[in-house]
């Protein structure tokens, strides 16, 4: 049985196909238009899967949508009509696009792929809890979904038993964690649904004590753990053009900070202070949720579940023992979580979660990648050994060569996780700077991903050598020991903290193998980690997008497949 799931229409658009319970291919669609966060209809990312399959659409036998166009439709005009007639412009220039396109989900697959059977839908949220449960080899656990908005709901709290999931609490628009941590970032002078991690990684800068009370006047929190915004101090529910009010910008004494401008001392305690409060809403309502649930497993999913300094402090600051989120938890990997969801439901049998791994986007033959390197006339040596081209790039790195990494299958989520990244050493803070400037051409207060070899974890980090799986996604943040301030200072925040990328053999061989002769060389098991991109556009999926990404920084060398170029070549 094949089952495609799809989402799109808000933001990254993404398709998934799953044979039999086992996810085959999947993809988020910037990475094949090369347009951020592409929210279009996914039909790039659909294509790679079939074509990778070896099938065609009409061997689908279930597509499956992310969401239920119809119940957000009803939120959008309910909205609408509360806050007529502020909202009119917003309404004027959206409401369009529903009967042009946002309600017409079968009738634009049987334009693009001629697929001409009923079409499914699943609610937004229970997407984002099958994502990430059915992943997690849990019979019983906790899910919590948090995000911006669904069709209603913006949080949910429920339970998966037995591979049946059931929402049991939910909080509805317009009282929302993430579009809070969104309107604070716009705020802030960054992008909303891009530039949060952003505001997290500036947080470490910050104090709190300035503002941590201001906060107390945006949200309340009740002892159920559920909360309320108060919405004089926010616009998102009637405006497409700002996020919050003036009234909000009187609160903090401070106008908002233009793009690009000057970073000050009380934006560094603006950001510290939302983050403190994220946490301590979470925090609470998670320890609200076990002592109600009393299951020692938590499922985490929806945008928020990005927040990777949330998540590092989930098992140390509640009683749950064991924690899952997936590659992707945001609306991409709701393309994902539907399709499990429907096979569950079709099937009645387990998701293959024991051989899943996030690489499932596409991989490129010698040959492609050769005629690539050859109209392009770039020089290159070939490695015939793979044990040649570990041992040689192990030295590049160590001489503090920046590497641009381009290897097999595309990840699957927001991280570089070893097959579409850049690497170097972490042996100075000047590389991290080099990086940041004339690599990424980013803001120099942010922070890189140290990858490690997992059985070094408990000497580097103040952590459990047992750390969820999901810290091989690159989504947990934990402190360095003294160790890392030595060994490795340019993967270590301002906070001492580091967002770790775990990594095993059987996951990433020749990723592995790179790691462990570098260790083997300088005796340090960690190296830089960042993705193969730089600041505004998707992480690299071709080849030609790899050489182009290499020509236009101060990458030193590209290593595709297994050929080795050189800039100075």
């Amino acid at each position: 049985m094949y089952i495609l799931g799809i989402s799109c229409y808000y933001h990254d658009s993404a398709a998934c196909l799953l044979k039999d319970g086992k996810v085959v291919a999947a993809g988020a669609e910037e990475r094949f238009t090369r347009k951020k966060h592409d929210n279009s209809f996914p039909i790039n990312a659909i294509t790679y899967c079939l074509d990778f399959a070896g099938i065609a659409m009409n061997e689908v036998d279930e597509v499956v949508f992310y969401e239920k166009p119809i119940l957000k439709y009803d939120r959008v005009l309910n909205q609408y009509l509360d806050t007529f007639p502020k909202c009119y412009s917003t309404c004027k220039d959206t409401i369009s696009q529903w009967f042009d396109h946002k309600l017409q989900i079968s009738q634009k697959l049987k334009e693009e792929l001629f697929y001409l059977k009923p079409v499914l839908y699943v609610g937004h949220h229970l997407s984002h809890a099958a994502s990430a449960y059915y992943l997690s080899g849990f019979k019983k656990s906790v899910i919590l979904t948090l995000d911006g908005v669904g069709e209603w709901a913006t949080t949910t709290i429920g339970t998966g038993i037995d591979g049946e999931l059931k929402i049991d609490k939910e909080i509805q628009f317009p009282h929302s964690l993430g579009l809070l941590y969104s309107a604070m970032t716009t705020y802030l002078g960054f992008s909303a649904n891009d530039a949060e991690y952003k505001v997290m990684g500036l947080a470490a800068y910050g104090n709190v004590k300035p503002f941590l009370k201001h906060f107390d006047q945006l949200i309340t929190q009740f002892d159920d753990g559920s909360y309320q915004l108060n919405m004089e101090y926010f616009t998102f529910d009637w405006s497409n053009r700002s996020m919050y009010s003036s009234k909000l910008i009187e609160l903090f004494g401070h106008p908002a900070r233009k793009p690009e401008s000057k970073m000050m001392s009380y934006h560094k305690n603006i950001a510290a202070s939302l983050q403190q409060k994220l946490e301590e809403v979470v925090l609470k309502m998670l320890n609200v949720a076990y002592e109600t649930y009393k299951t020692p497993n938590l499922c985490l999913a929806g945008g928020v579940a990005l927040n990777s300094v949330l998540n590092g402090k989930i098992l140390s600051k509640t009683k749950f023992k064991n924690l899952y989120i997936p590659p992707d938890p945001s609306d991409a990997g709701g393309a994902m979580g539907a399709a499990f969801y429907v096979y569950h439901q079709k099937i009645h049998k387990a998701i293959d979660h024991k051989s899943f791994n996030p690489y499932l986007g596409p991989s490129y033959s010698w040959f492609q990648i050769k005629k690539v390197l050859d109209a392009q006339q770039i020089k290159y040596t070939f490695y015939e050994s793979r044990d040649d081209l570990t041992t040689n790039v192990a030295q590049l790195v160590q001489k503090q060569n920046i590497i641009g990494w381009f290897q097999g299958r595309m990840e699957w989520g927001p991280r570089a996780l070893g097959n579409r990244s850049i690497l170097a050493s972490a042996a100075t803070t000047k590389m991290r700077d080099i990086i940041n400037e004339k690599v990424k051409h980013r803001e120099m207060f942010r922070p890189f991903a140290p990858v490690i070899l997992e059985e070094h974890i408990e000497d580097y980090f103040v952590a459990d050598k047992n750390l969820p799986i999901s810290a091989r996604y690159m989504l947990m943040v934990y402190p360095f020991k003294p160790k890392g301030e030595k060994d490795v200072p340019a993967v270590v925040h301002v906070d001492g903290s580091g967002r770790l990328q775990t990594l095993v053999r059987s996951d990433n061989p020749l990723y592995y193998e790179l790691i462990e002769k570098y260790y083997q060389l300088t005796g340090v098991p960690i190296i830089i980690n960042t993705s193969f991109n730089v600041r505004g556009e998707p992480i690299v999926c071709s080849p030609e997008d790899a050489v182009n990404c290499f020509l236009k920084t101060d990458i030193d060398y590209l290593v595709i497949d297994q050929y080795v170029c050189r800039k100075k070549d």
